[in-house]
This record gives structure tokens, C-alpha cells and sequence, in this order.
């Protein structure tokens, strides 16, 4: 894992672009139906997004027409519509690992370090699904790399989570090997800080010269399910820059979680 590679550099910077007020507000109607437990009103649909009723009628009449929404003229509502399904389709038969794929070259190239996606196995390990290389000399952590589900910065938000009684998580990270481990007493009040936070850090603990910070994805049940870390090169990262990526993998981990595992909100018959 502590292997370096050096590849070409890249122009990773990008130009700043300004959203369009209008295209958000139909993805926070959308987002809002999603989740409704029954069709809605014009009123109801403003007064839950903070959209003005005239502009929440405007838009879900387009909606409506490009079938996005459907609207039912008895009783005035709305829910969504089977036109979704055509733009949903192209995403069946993925992997959840090539959906999350764009992300991990976002935040990769946004902070220049390696990220990397893993899957919180059952026989409770990680392992790598996917990972996305910045354009600098970087740490290699190759597809498919298995380790204890508690090894570094994961482990701590992991462990957080999994709110183990002191003597199982004792006896779990007895058999994580650690370059320079941390007490335990260390590593505990790192996964309440985890679960408090939403990511963790680890400097130099699991290798020396090796930062990591990570971020948990988890269901609607709270547990975790992947977990998405940046690992790079001790002196390549200042302490504030680790704080800064920490809270840039908690926001887009939350993000992946809504997506994949989308709480409750089924409708009512």
C-alpha cells in the first residue's frame, strides 16, 4: 500500500459556473415528491420547499408535460411521473461502485489525493471497490486490497457506528497491526468523534508518512455500508487541508447514502 507512483501532471483546475435557480429549485421539487407520502398539492409543494407558489406552479406544469411529474385533475396533485424511469434506466444493471465512480474523481482531483471507495464486508473486513488517482505522486492502494474493517481512519468511523462494548472492540483492534498503534483509549475517543463529526483522521498511525482521512456511507438503518478515504503522503497535506477533505467526504458520503439507500418515505395506498 505504501508503494509511490508518479504520473503525468494534469490542469485540474476548472472554471467556476453559477447554478441555475430554476433547474435547482425543479430538483428540490422532485427531490420533495421523492419522499412525499402521498400526491400534493401546488400550496403544500411551495410551503415544504420555500418556492414561491407561482414559480412551484410553473415548474411542476413543465414537469408535468415532460412527464417528469404526473398530475391528477380531480384532486389537484401532484407525484412523480413515469418519466423517470427513462431516465433511470440507464443506471440499472450498475454497480454502486460505477455510480459512485464520478464522486471519487471529483474529490480526488479537488484535493489532489488518491480516494478510494470501500465496501464494509459481512465477515467484517474493507475492501477496495473503486479508487480514483490524482494527477501528483501519490500513495497506491490497488482494487480489491481486503483489511480488518477497524484499520485506520475507516476503522475509527466504523467503530463509531457499530457502538461496540469496550471489551469487543478491545479484542477487534488486538488484531489490527498498526506501524505506530494508538492507545486504545485513543482509538475510542476517536470513533465517538467519528460518530460526532462524521469522518475521522488518521497521521501516521496505521504507516508512518501515510495520512488518511475517511467518511462513512451508511443505509437507513445507520450502519455502514461503504466508506469512501483519501490517503496521502504525510508532508503533501497540511493538517487544516485533512480537516477541510474530512468535511468534503462527510458531504458527499451523506449525498451517496440519500441516493442509495433512501430513507423510508414509501407512498401510502
Amino acid at each position: 500500500m505504501k508503494n509511490k507512483e508518479t504520473v503525468p501532471e494534469a490542469n485540474t483546475k476548472s472554471s467556476s459556473t453559477k447554478d441555475v435557480g430554476a433547474v435547482v429549485n425543479a430538483i428540490q421539487i422532485l427531490r420533495h415528491l421523492a419522499h412525499a407520502e402521498a400526491p400534493e398539492g401546488v400550496a403544500a409543494i411551495a410551503r415544504a420547499t420555500g418556492i414561491s407558489p407561482s414559480s412551484a406552479f410553473n415548474i411542476l406544469r413543465t414537469l408535468h408535460n415532460e412527464q417528469l411529474a404526473s398530475f391528477d385533475n380531480e384532486t389537484k396533485t401532484y407525484q412523480l411521473g413515469l418519466g423517470l424511469s427513462e431516465l433511470a434506466v440507464s443506471f440499472i444493471g450498475r454497480s454502486y461502485a460505477d455510480l459512485i465512480q464520478p464522486e471519487l474523481e471529483r474529490l480526488s482531483l479537488n484535493h489532489n489525493i488518491l480516494v478510494a471507495l470501500w465496501q464494509v464486508t459481512d465477515d467484517a473486513h474493507i475492501r477496495v471497490v473503486a479508487r480514483a488517482a490524482p494527477p501528483i505522486a501519490h500513495v497506491n492502494v490497488a482494487l480489491g486490497t481486503r483489511l480488518p474493517e477497524l484499520v485506520g481512519a475507516a476503522g475509527r468511523c466504523i467503530a463509531g457506528l457499530r457502538q461496540l462494548p469496550a471489551d469487543e472492540l478491545r479484542r477487534r483492534l488486538s488484531r489490527v497491526r498498526w506501524e505506530n498503534p494508538p492507545s486504545f483509549e485513543q482509538f475510542q475517543a476517536d470513533a465517538a468523534e467519528a460518530l460526532a463529526r462524521g469522518w475521522s483522521m488518521d497521521r501516521d498511525h496505521l504507516y508512518r508518512g501515510v495520512s488518511m482521512v475517511a467518511s462513512a456511507v451508511t443505509d437507513h438503518d445507520r450502519q455502514p455500508r461503504f466508506v469512501i478515504s483519501a490517503i496521502g503522503i504525510s508532508a503533501q497535506h497540511r493538517q487544516e487541508e485533512l480537516e477541510g477533505i474530512g468535511t468534503n467526504l462527510h458531504d458527499t458520503a451523506r449525498f451517496v447514502g440519500r441516493a442509495l439507500f433512501p430513507q423510508g418515505g414509501g407512498r401510502k395506498a
